[in-house]
């Protein structure tokens, strides 16, 4: 069994990262983390603290990345709410067993080195949902 803690962050997909941060961090008076880039999934991330859980801004490093792909399809916004869990294996297992759906079996590398899983949005009710387990 596993445990769903919180929502850990939403995924926000951006055109240009500097940009939209500073309406978080100007406008609205939040403070950024640093950034980084996640090569294997060809973005890069600003973290933006709310609370105890965070705003996630992304901006494609490469115009076939994930990000740019969901933008070109969607425009900029929402694109993924990640839930973080006690147990990432056992909530992949958990899952698996009860026949839903996964776009990751196994858990791979996010960004601020957290083990991180997606949920397929057909099996969520169109929602890209992402399991994330922090150490």
């Amino acid at each position: 069994m596993f445990k769903v803690l919180k929502v850990d962050h939403i995924g926000i997909a951006v055109k240009n990262l500097e940009e939209s941060k500073k309406f978080y961090t100007e406008v609205l008076g939040m403070t950024a983390l640093g950034e980084e880039v996640v090569e294997e999934q060809k973005v890069r991330v600003c973290f933006i603290p709310t609370g105890d859980s965070e705003v996630e801004l992304l901006e494609s490093t490469s115009p076939d990345g994930p990000i740019a792909k969901f933008i070109e399809k969607n425009g900029e916004g929402i694109q993924h709410i990640a839930l973080r869990v006690d147990n990432i294996e056992a909530a992949l297992a958990d899952l698996k067993e009860k026949g839903i759906r996964l776009i990751d079996e196994k858990p791979r590398y996010g960004a601020g080195g957290a083990s991180i899983a997606f949920i397929h949005p057909k099996a969520t009710g169109g929602i890209l949902l992402e399991l994330s387990e922090r150490k």
